[in-house]
Formats: structure tokens, C-alpha cells, sequence
């Protein structure tokens, strides 16, 4: 073969693998799945109960008893699930029981989620995170808002569930994000302090950001959410409900309010969703915190700013980053969680980013046992996440609960 013969060849061959290369890059986007994710992902959740752990059994039997837990709950470790149990009834009314597949409203755990949406977007170059929210909503009526103050509840806003109850006239007829904005942009409420000045942690922060994550995107955050959030990280049983689309939420478990007396309806303010609205399962909690620390929903550098606080700790450990509640401990101990509370629904999801832990508690009665999980942590060698169990310098302005 002559050289004038080898060099087309050579330029060929080198043409076809860097093409190849190319395309193999191409299917390395993490958000990409295949057939060999889903059986990784299955793996994470297979759990033998003859195996599972009977200490962390008879503190959740003791917790059902004793304090009145109802609810989903699972602790998993290095990719293992160690226990998980329903226990208890997923509609007290009809007397259904809940089942480890049930769909909770997860209430303010929505919140992480939005955070990730909006930080998936900054990554893309649509939104920044000095981008002011007039920038979006021109008519919206305070100055000085961005997309970071709301994502750290910084942005000094009123909470607009309680703003709106006595505007909304119709209360069969519920809202939509749209609709909130317009109500502020109309009557605009007092804020509750000037942007950037204090933490103050309420529901108007990420309905605002749902709402921006439907206007830069065209797409409602619901549709948004399951391309991009819910699908790549495998969650098939996680959606999100609004009841200005379904008129009865389709899903088994009821929210019960402090006794089984009566359980709470979904009304009006199910409609505006992104500060709660998706609901979900212990099994696709799981999936999610995979998806997370597998870099398959944001980048490290984006991870890395949502889990730091930025606000002054309380009680010297416990601060709010983009979306996350955080404990941080010592030597960069780093725990992220969030809780959530909404229409007889109380939850808290555990993150211990150190010692790769999971701790899920969805429960659909809104009693205290929540409070109760000391002895868990302690047994898992996970700081006690429960802001009265310190002390230390900080204290939050106003009602810190969800």
C-alpha cells in the first residue's frame, strides 16, 4: 500500500473514531438512563424484612404505640436498605391501610426539589442567581427580590397561604401559580421584612420560584419536573398533583389532622405547587438521594452551593442553603434534610452525605412523634437533626416550622 493510499485511510480511521468517541460521550449525559441504571437502581431497593434490623423495628413499633406514628418510614445505608415499614391506615375514614407504595404529599420536601429545577437552569444559562424576579414578572411589586434570596428565604416576602385566604373569593375554585403572582402583583401585600436582611422561612419563597421555573421553561412545573428531576433519577412513582388539574388528588393516603376525627380535604391552596405539591414514595427517596450523589441531576460545584448555609446557624449547627436544611457538624460534617408539614401530612427526610444514610418518616397524621427520633439517630451515629437537642447561638425570627 503506497503512502498516498495510507493517508486517506489513516484520515478515515481517524475521522470514524473520533465520531465514535463523540457518540459515546453523547450517551454519558447523566440524565440519559438506560436499561443497566434501572437494574443498579432496583438493586437499592431490595429489602429481605427476615434480615431487616430489630432495633430500628422495635423503636418504630414503639413510636406507633407510644407517640401515634402512621406512615411510611425506611432507613437505608451504603445502598441497603436496613428497615422499612407502613404502618398504620392510609385513609382512617374507610379503614384502607397503607401500603410501602403509597404516594404521600410531601409538603415542604417539595422545596428541595424546586431548588434542584431552578439549579438545573442556572447551570443551562436561563436563570441567574442575582437574576431579580421583576426580570420574570414585571408587574411583581417589591424591589430587590432574586432567585438566591428566595431560594434561602431571604427574600422578606409575607406567606401568601395566608395572604390569599381572605382575597380568594371562590374557594372551590383553585389557584395557580399565575394566579398568586397576580393576586401580589394586584394588592401587594406588606412584606414581612426588606430583602436580604433576615431569614424568614415561608411558603411564598418557592411558589414564586415554581412559578419563574414555568415562565423561563414554557412548561408546567409539573411536566417540567417529571422530564428532568423525576425520570432521570428513576423515580416512577413520584409526581406532581395540583388541584387546579385534578379535582381529587389520585392518591390513596389521606391527611389526618392531630386525631383520626376528620381528615383534611384538599382545597384551593393544593393548586399552587413548587413550595409543596409533589408527592412521592420512601422507595423513590431513595432512588432521589442516588440520583443526587451519582451527579445525575445537578453538578458537584451546584450540590456543593445548595448544601451550604446561607444564613446564621441556630443553635450553632442548623442552617438553610438553596432548597436543604442542613446540619453542620464538626470537622465538615455535613447532614441535609428537609421536613414538611401541609394538610395533615408531617415528614422528614434525612440525608447524612458522610456516612451515605437515608432516614424517611412520611406520615399522614400531624402528632408529634416526628419529635421522638433521638434514639434512632443516635443509634445510626447520625447527629440528632432537632434544633431543641442544642444549644448555641442564632434563634430564627418567626415560626420556623413548615
Amino acid at each position: 500500500m503506497t503512502y498516498r493510499t495510507i493517508l486517506p485511510v489513516a484520515v478515515l480511521a481517524t475521522f470514524l473514531f473520533n465520531a465514535c468517541s463523540h457518540a459515546e460521550k453523547k450517551t454519558e449525559d447523566p440524565k440519559v438512563r438506560t436499561v443497566n441504571d434501572d437494574k443498579k437502581d432496583s438493586l437499592l431497593l431490595v429489602y429481605n424484612p427476615a434480615k431487616g434490623d430489630r432495633w430500628i423495628a422495635d423503636f418504630v413499633q414503639n413510636l406507633h404505640k407510644k407517640y401515634g406514628f402512621n406512615g411510611n418510614m425506611l432507613v437505608a445505608k451504603d445502598g441497603k436498605i436496613l428497615y422499612e415499614k407502613a404502618i398504620g391506615w392510609a385513609d382512617y375514614l374507610h379503614r384502607d391501610s397503607l401500603k410501602i407504595s403509597s404516594e404521600f404529599e410531601l409538603a415542604s420536601i417539595t422545596k428541595t426539589f424546586t431548588g434542584v429545577a431552578i439549579m438545573q437552569l442556572v447551570e443551562q444559562g436561563k436563570i441567574k442567581l442575582d437574576d431579580n424576579v421583576k426580570k420574570f414578572y414585571p408587574n411583581f411589586p417589591y424591589e430587590g427580590i432574586t432567585v438566591k434570596l428566595l431560594l434561602s428565604h431571604r427574600s422578606g416576602m409575607m406567606n401568601y397561604v395566608y395572604f390569599t385566604d381572605g382575597i380568594w373569593k371562590d374557594k372551590r375554585k383553585p389557584m395557580s401559580n399565575t394566579d398568586v403572582m397576580d393576586l401580589i402583583a394586584q394588592y401587594k401585600p406588606a412584606r414581612y421584612a426588606a430583602p436580604d436582611t433576615r431569614f424568614h422561612y415561608n411558603n411564598s419563597n418557592f411558589m414564586v420560584l415554581g412559578a419563574i421555573i414555568e415562565k423561563v421553561t414554557g412548561k408546567k412545573y409539573a411536566d417540567y419536573m417529571m422530564a428532568n428531576v423525576f425520570k432521570p433519577a428513576g423515580m416512577k412513582h413520584t409526581h406532581v398533583y395540583s388541584t387546579t388539574v385534578y379535582p381529587k388528588i389520585p392518591v390513596d393516603v389521606v391527611g389526618h389532622d392531630r386525631t383520626w376525627r376528620y381528615s383534611v380535604v384538599q382545597n384551593f391552596l393544593d393548586g399552587p405547587v413548587g413550595d409543596k405539591g409533589v408527592y412521592s414514595t420512601v422507595h423513590d427517596l431513595v432512588l432521589y438521594d442516588n440520583a443526587l450523589k451519582k451527579g445525575r441531576l445537578l453538578k458537584k460545584a451546584s450540590l456543593d452551593s445548595a448544601y451550604t448555609g446561607h444564613n446564621k446557624p441556630v443553635n450553632g449547627h442548623f442552617n438553610y442553603g438553596y432548597g436543604w436544611r442542613m446540619f453542620d457538624g464538626d470537622n465538615g460534617r455535613k447532614v441535609v434534610y428537609h421536613t414538611g408539614w401541609w394538610h395533615g401530612f408531617r415528614h422528614i427526610y434525612v440525608r447524612d452525605l458522610d456516612k451515605n444514610i437515608v432516614i424517611v418518616f412520611l406520615g399522614n397524621l400531624t402528632n408529634g412523634s416526628l419529635l421522638h427520633l433521638d434514639d434512632l439517630y443516635k443509634h445510626l451515629g447520625v447527629p440528632v437533626i432537632r434544633k431543641g437537642a442544642y444549644t448555641g447561638t442564632g434563634s430564627m425570627p418567626g415560626s420556623d416550622e413548615d
